[in-house]
C-alpha cells in the first residue's frame, strides 16, 4: 500500500474507532449547546447591554435602577454592560474547536472574559453596598454572594491557567461559565414559571415566595450539579486532581 494511502487509511480507522466517534459527537453536541445558549440569550444581552450603555452615558433617567448616588449608577450600569458581554463570551470559550484550532484567540478572549467578569461582579457589589436592591435584604444577600462567587471563579480561572494547572483551570472555567449566564438563567426561570402558573408566588416588589426561591435557584443548583459531576471524576472542591 502506498505511504500516502496508508496514512489516509490509518486516519480513517482512528476516526471510526468507537472512542474517537464518541469524542467527536460529544464535541459537536457541546458546540451546538453553547451556540444554542448564545442564540437564546441574545434578546437579554441586547436589552442589558443597551440599558447599561445608556446608563453610563446618562441617558437612562427613566430606569428604576437609578440612584441618587453617582457611584452606584456607575456600578450597576457597568455591571449590566459587561454582564451582557460575558453572557455571550463565556459559552463561546467552551467550544472545543476554538480551543483546539485557535488557542491564541481562546487565551486572549479568556483574559477579556475574566476582566469583564471582575467588572461585572464589582459593579453589582458596589450597587448593593451603596443603594441596595429592589427586593430588600434577602435579595441583596443572595445577589452579593453571587457577585462574590463571580469574582472568586474569575480569579481562580486565570490563576490556574497561568500556573498551567489545566484540570483546575477547566473546572473553575466551568463554574465561571455557569455564573456568567446566571443573569440570563434568572430571567429564564421567570419566563417558564409565569405562563405555567399565572405568576404564582411572584410579586412586583420581588418578595413573593417564588421570587425568594429564584434568588438562589438561578446559580446554586447549577453549581451543585457541576460539583457532583466533578466529584464523580475525582475532582471538584472535595476531590481535586491537579494536572
Amino acid at each position: 500500500m502506498p505511504k500516502q494511502s496508508g496514512r489516509y487509511f490509518c486516519g480513517a480507522v482512528r476516526w471510526w474507532h468507537p472512542g474517537a466517534m464518541t469524542r467527536a459527537l460529544a464535541s459537536w453536541a457541546l458546540t451546538a449547546l453553547m451556540l444554542l445558549i448564545v442564540l437564546a440569550a441574545l434578546e437579554f444581552v441586547e436589552h442589558a447591554g443597551r440599558l447599561g450603555w445608556a446608563g453610563l452615558n446618562g441617558e437612562a433617567a427613566w430606569s428604576r435602577f437609578n440612584s441618587q448616588i453617582a457611584a452606584a449608577n456607575i456600578g450597576i450600569y457597568a455591571h449590566m454592560l459587561t454582564g451582557a458581554v460575558i453572557t455571550v463570551l463565556a459559552p463561546l470559550q467552551l467550544i472545543p474547536v476554538i480551543r483546539r484550532r485557535l488557542p491564541a484567540l481562546h487565551r486572549w478572549s479568556g483574559r477579556v472574559l475574566v476582566v469583564l467578569a471582575l467588572v461585572t461582579g464589582l459593579g453589582g457589589l458596589s450597587y448593593i453596598a451603596l443603594q441596595g436592591t429592589i427586593g430588600g435584604a434577602h435579595m441583596s444577600v443572595a445577589f452579593a454572594i453571587y457577585g462574590l462567587l463571580v469574582l472568586l471563579c474569575a480569579v481562580q480561572t486565570i490563576r490556574h491557567a497561568r500556573a498551567r494547572h489545566w484540570l483546575d483551570h477547566r473546572d473553575w472555567a466551568l463554574r465561571l461559565f455557569l455564573l456568567a449566564i446566571g443573569s440570563w438563567l434568572y430571567r429564564v426561570h421567570y419566563a417558564i414559571w409565569e405562563p405555567l402558573t399565572g405568576r404564582a408566588g411572584m410579586d412586583f416588589s420581588f418578595t413573593g415566595w417564588f421570587d425568594q426561591v429564584n434568588l438562589w435557584a438561578f446559580y446554586l443548583p447549577y453549581l451543585a450539579l457541576l460539583e457532583l459531576a466533578l466529584m464523580r471524576q475525582g475532582r471538584g472542591l472535595f476531590g481535586r486532581a491537579r494536572a
